[in-house]
Parts: C-alpha cells; sequence; structure tokens
C-alpha cells in the first residue's frame, strides 16, 4: 500500500554556501510505501514530522518490500570482521580476516551457537555462551552502522524532529533525535540523524554516549551510497569504512552449520 503526504523539503532554492538555515519552505508531494513503526516504537512521545521524513528515507533506500524481503546479506566492519546474517532465520556468522581459525556462529532469536576458537571448537556450555553472547554483540553494533536508517521506528525508541542544520560540506540538513527506552546494550545511547533535505537520504550521524549528553562523542558522514540487491545502502563512514557489501541469495546454509 502506499500514501501521500505533504513534506517540507528545506533548501531546494538556496546555495549550499549561505550559512543560515534557509527561510523558505517548499511543498513537496511525496509518494511512500506503507512503513508500519515496530510493535512497541514510542508513536506518543514522537515526532509527527520526523516519522514521516523516516518514511521518505525507507522509501529512498529501496522501500520497507525490499527491507522486509531482505534475506541474507554480509558485509566487513571496518576491517576488523566479515558478518553474514540471515535476516528471517536470524543466523549470524562473524569471521576475522586476521585469522581463520577463529568463528562466531550464533542466531539473535534462539541465542544458540557454535565457536571455534584457536581452529578448535568450543564444547564447554559456559563458554559457548559467552561466546555467542560476544557475537551478538558484535551484530548488534556492526549491523547497526551499516542498517541504522530502516531501523528508526524500531520497538523502543523514540524519534524527534529537531532542526535543519548543515552537516558536512554545508549540506542542508533535517537533523532527527533518536533515543532508546530499555532495549539492546547500551539503552542510554543518544544520535542525532542527519537527512540530506535534497536527496532524503542520511548524510552524517552524531553519537553520544548518554541522552543528556550536549556534545557528542563524535560524528561521521554517510556517503558512498550503492545499490546492492534491492536496497540503497551507504558504506562509507569518513576514514574508515564498510565494505565487501553484498546481498547473497541464495546461500549455502553450510555457511550458518559449519567452519
Amino acid at each position: 500500500m502506499r500514501y501521500l503526504f505533504l513534506l517540507p523539503v528545506f533548501g531546494l532554492l538556496f546555495y549550499q554556501c549561505n550559512s543560515e538555515a534557509p527561510e523558505q519552505v517548499l511543498e513537496e508531494v511525496i509518494v511512500v510505501e506503507a512503513n508500519p513503526a515496530a510493535e512497541g516504537f514510542d508513536v506518543a512521545n514522537s515526532d509527527a514530522k520526523a516519522i514521516e521524513i523516516a518514511d521518505v528515507v525507507m522509501e529512498n533506500m529501496g522501500g520497507r518490500k525490499a527491507w522486509d524481503d531482505l534475506k541474507v546479506v554480509s558485509w566487513n566492519f571496518f576491517g576488523a570482521r566479515k558478518l553474514y546474517w540471515d535476516k528471517h532465520a536470524g543466523d549470524v556468522r562473524i569471521e576475522f580476516p586476521e585469522s581463520d581459525s577463529n568463528v562466531l556462529i550464533t542466531n539473535i532469536f534462539t541465542h544458540q551457537g557454535k565457536i571455534k576458537l584457536d581452529g578448535e571448537e568450543v564444547t564447554h556450555p559456559d563458554s559457548i555462551k559467552k561466546y555467542t553472547e560476544m557475537a551478538e554483540s558484535m551484530w548488534i553494533n556492526d549491523a547497526y552502522w551499516l542498517f541504522m536508517p530502516f531501523k528508526l521506528k524500531d520497538s523502543q525508541t523514540t524519534l524527534k524532529y529537531l532542526d535543519v542544520d548543515t552537516a558536512e560540506g554545508g549540506i542542508y540538513s533535517h537533523v532527527l533525535q533518536l533515543t532508546f527506552n530499555d532495549i539492546g546494550d547500551t539503552p542510554e545511547n543518544k544520535y542525532w540523524v542527519y537527512v540530506d533535505t535534497t536527496t532524503m537520504l542520511v548524510n552524517q550521524w552524531s553519537y553520544f554516549s548518554t541522552a543528556s549528553d550536549s556534545l557528542p562523542r563524535f560524528t561521521t558522514p554517510w556517503n558512498d551510497y550503492q545499490k546492492y540487491g534491492d536496497l540503497l545502502l551507504a558504506g562509507g563512514r569518513g576514514k574508515r569504512g564498510i565494505t565487501e557489501i553484498e546481498v547473497l541469495d541464495p546461500v549455502s546454509e553450510t555457511i550458518f552449520r559449519g567452519f
């Protein structure tokens, strides 16, 4: 299902070198697919304008159906580790480019897994539990760095519209504030998500250790958008990058079953 709404689009008639926020607002009709929020999304405390922008971002990155239909995807997280994720089954495999003697396999739904350390399979239940939990934490972090724009309306999140500001390069951007309510490994975090007013794609984010912080721990760009399957994904994060992004269909089931 698709629907229409009027979204204020800022800055379309202004030169990028102008340091002041644009004053004129244009009304543009945008068509997006229905993008229902996850159960538990804090709609009561979120801003309607921020939700509408999140829906347009979803549409511009391939649409809700493409995100829901995604099966298996892999990526290299800053050269530190290679992840494979079966989005529907919940299987995750993590390899480490510096050594093929360590492999972590887990399922984020069942929390069961298989672990290989120093070339040997781990068999002690406590050790398996320890390393599967470690693998899930790695997946939570690394997947968010790649898929955050698809998760703006996740369960137990609150989305606020802050203002129009300039991102890196003087690009006028809507700024959304994303906070969490007792979910994930670090629910105290806060993000400012910048959305280019022209492309309506995320072009920058700022990370805050706690929601009460006024200054971010870091700010990085989101760029180098490319098409992977039916999704538009960005791997550029400034000095570092997410590489080897692939949508894998079909994929051998053994990748999540053996070493």
